[in-house]
């Protein structure tokens, strides 16, 4: 069943926020082996320049995409309250 409201489908807007997470969680595992690589025997300065700017990089794609899934929770949440 399909649940509509202004025109939006209550369904995509849930298998979007699924996707949403399953990236979500992909760029998490990404950025904790990034983190990792600091930690690691595999550690050297000349690239912990470039490491780090890619890591900030993702953590705020990561950012981005906690926003954005917040929103459409919020929306999905007034959807569900009128």
């Amino acid at each position: 069943m399909e649940i509509k409201d202004n025109n939006i489908d209550i369904r995509d807007k849930k298998e979007r926020e699924i996707m949403a997470e399953r990236n979500l969680n992909q760029k998490l595992k990404e950025l904790d082996k990034q983190v990792e690589w600091f930690y690691s025997d595999d550690f050297k300065l000349e690239d912990a320049s470039k490491k780090y700017k890619e890591a900030l990089k993702l953590s705020e794609e990561i950012e981005k995409d906690l926003k954005n899934l917040k929103n459409e929770i919020e929306v999905l949440n007034e959807d569900f309250t009128k």
